[in-house]
């Protein structure tokens, strides 16, 4: 066992300790640029999937919006609470420029991959669509590149259908158990009930349960910070004097300055919107749009609601706070943030933080369900493997419940991660050229006056596009302009 746990400690290490950061920021960066900005170009466009008459007219498929907020579930979790205290306690407020700056530059990444995903999506029985990485690399590489596809899938399952959805279940049953004295045997019980019930009634389930859980826990979430925000109003160009000064070396707070500053923001945005880690993706395909780039710029705007709204949340709520002292010694995150909160409004916020870790951490579960789902489905059609995988999943959630100690089992979660990020940014990169070939079509559509522009596979006849998935269409400009608003 101990030689196991070596192996995938180097194998963490290889990723998240040497070259994954790096390669993201990188990769980040050198998408922004060749795609013209184009998380700017784009950024009012974002909005516009907020609109209730962006629905899907298929009731099998899921709207850009649905989409959305399943991708909002599942960014938004734990990190944004305790990730961001963890992140000022180790490299001071200058951490929170970097992981807004993270977050700008993973717009585009998140983009980019949520496109191809769209691109290569594919129609099932059902009527719903499947995609993401896996069937990115499979119909967009070829076949010689099936076994980088079993890869992704393998370290998909691993990571984000076990190896997570225990940490989640040992968060929420935590919270709960510290702020209310619920038993970990009840909590453990209850949520893995309930998540039973989600799993076992498909996207669709997932997909009402996320327009419920979501808008709440991300909406009471934010109003609580403005509020903190406008009671302490007048300190609030100090606290971003002490962000930007930090973040650049010009006022230290910690030891090692700027350099960590930027190491603990980029590494916690990162892990946050996991922009470019590959996950998102596949929840990104599910969506019935009219073209790829439509549900890119909703995932794009994804990311900013994870990092720049609920992230920078947390980060005035405990900036402004008299709990924090820069360069003293570290504590928890979760509690660094409960008593800055205390601190601010009383005591009742903590009970309040414990049902937003609850919300959180449960959205993060069947977001997380549905990722191992759409990758065992590439694997293998058997239903009696998707039954297993949702039993093992239920049961993965109580005993990291009920057991705190258990989740050290799952140490091989952070190794698959990395693995999967790297795979996912090799395809990324493979595939670029493609991506911009499309992101060029729809900026055509609009130069041409066509508000919703359509995605016509007849144009790009050298992919490998599911027909099902991507009928051919022909485009009148004029009635495209003027009527059709129905969905993105």
């Amino acid at each position: 066992m101990q030689t196991i746990e070596n192996i995938f400690r180097i194998i963490g290490d290889l990723t998240w300790g040497h070259s994954l950061i790096p390669l993201l920021v990188v990769f980040g960066c050198f998408i922004t640029l060749l795609s013209g900005f184009v998380q700017i170009e784009f950024f009012k466009r974002m909005f516009r999937v907020m609109s209730s008459n962006n629905q899907s007219n298929d009731p099998n498929t899921l709207s850009a919006r649905a989409a959305l907020i399943i991708s909002v579930g599942g960014r938004v979790g734990g990190g944004n609470i305790a990730g961001v205290a963890v992140a000022i306690t180790l490299g001071g407020p200058g951490a929170v420029f970097w992981m807004w700056a993270i977050a700008l530059v993973g717009m585009a990444t998140s983009l980019v991959e949520s496109s191809l995903a769209q691109v290569y999506k594919r129609r099932q029985s059902d009527g719903s669509f499947r995609g993401g990485p896996a069937r990115s690399i499979l119909h967009g590489l070829g076949e010689n590149y099936r076994w980088l596809a079993i890869v992704y899938a393998v370290c998909l399952i691993a990571a984000f259908g076990i190896g997570f959805n225990a940490f989640q279940g040992n968060t929420v049953a935590g919270a709960l158990n510290d702020s209310m004295g619920i038993s970990r045997l009840v909590s453990g019980s209850l949520l893995a009930i309930i998540a039973g019930f989600i799993v076992f009634g498909g996207i669709q389930r997932i997909s009402k349960i996320a327009d419920i859980i979501v808008p709440v826990m991300a909406i009471s979430y934010i109003l609580m910070a403005l509020v903190v925000i406008l009671l302490n109003i007048s300190e609030v160009p100090a606290v971003f004097s002490s962000i930007i000064s930090n973040a650049f070396g010009f006022e230290e707070a910690v030891s090692g300055g700027m350099g960590a500053a930027i190491s603990n923001g980029l590494s916690r945005g990162l892990f946050s919107n996991e922009a470019g880690l590959g996950s998102a993706p596949n929840v990104a395909a599910t969506a019935d749009v009219k073209h790829p780039i439509s549900q890119g710029i909703t995932q794009s705007f994804s990311v900013f609601i994870d990092t720049m709204l609920v992230c920078s949340c947390t980060a005035f709520v405990v900036l402004l706070g008299d709990v924090y002292e820069p360069g003293a010694e570290a504590i928890d995150g979760v509690v660094l943030t409960q008593q800055s909160l205390v601190s601010h409004l009383g005591e009742w916020t903590q009970y309040f933080l414990s049902f937003m870790l609850l919300l959180f951490s449960f959205s993060s579960i069947i977001y997380n369900y549905y990722l191992g789902e759409n990758a065992l489905s590439f694997i293998t059609k058997n239903p009696i493997a998707l039954n297993v995988l949702r039993a093992v999943i239920i049961a993965i959630v109580f005993i990291g419940a009920t057991a705190p100690g258990a989740t050290a089992i799952f140490f091989f979660a952070d190794p698959m991660m990395g693995v999967l990020a790297l795979v996912n940014l090799l395809v990324i990169m493979m595939l670029l050229p493609t991506c911009l070939r499309v992101l060029n079509d729809f900026r055509q559509q609009l130069k041409k006056g066509i508000d919703r522009p359509i995605f016509n596979p007849d144009d790009f006849k050298d992919l490998d596009i599911d027909r099902k998935a991507w009928p051919a269409v022909e485009i009148d400009p004029q009635v495209e302009h003027e009527t059709d608003s129905s969905f993105q």
